[in-house]
């Protein structure tokens, strides 16, 4: 069934979930978890349901090393009929993006297909991510 479109031709979100937790790799199961399961609502397959898994945890593992201690790591996601986008973000110290010259990046571009980043208010750096059912990697 064909995903409902908005005036603008771009598909409607069907759900927002947020995950707000401690800006802590020992949280990040939790988030792995919440990916899966999400995605697997979107009837994902199984290896796009860990292609999914794995991009969140490489995109947290950019952000982390960089994040202000005792902050939270936030992550948004919408569900669409047929894809997800997902945004990671956190405060950090000195408000860069990742170099999108590097294999992390490669490799999460390859896993979730389009991939971007950004820096907002207060240094918060935000990786954006979106699966769409089907698709295949990286454009």
């Amino acid at each position: 069934m064909p995903a409902e479109k908005s005036a603008d031709a771009r598909p409607v979100v069907r759900d927002v979930v947020t995950v707000k937790l401690p800006a802590d790799s020992a949280y990040l199961s939790v988030l792995r978890t919440a990916t899966a399961g999400l995605a697997a609502r979107l009837d994902f397959t199984l290896d796009e349901i860990e292609d999914l898994r794995i991009a969140v945890d490489e995109a947290c593992a950019m952000l982390l090393p960089q994040a202000v201690p005792g902050t939270d790591l936030e992550c948004r996601f919408e569900l669409t009929g047929e894809a997800m986008r997902i945004a990671v973000a956190v405060l950090t110290v000195d408000g860069v993006v990742p170099s999108r010259d590097t294999f992390a990046w490669t490799v999460l571009s390859a896993l979730a297909g389009d991939v971007d980043s950004a820096v907002g208010a207060d240094d918060r750096v935000t990786v954006m991510l979106q699966k769409r059912r089907g698709a295949t990697g990286a454009k």
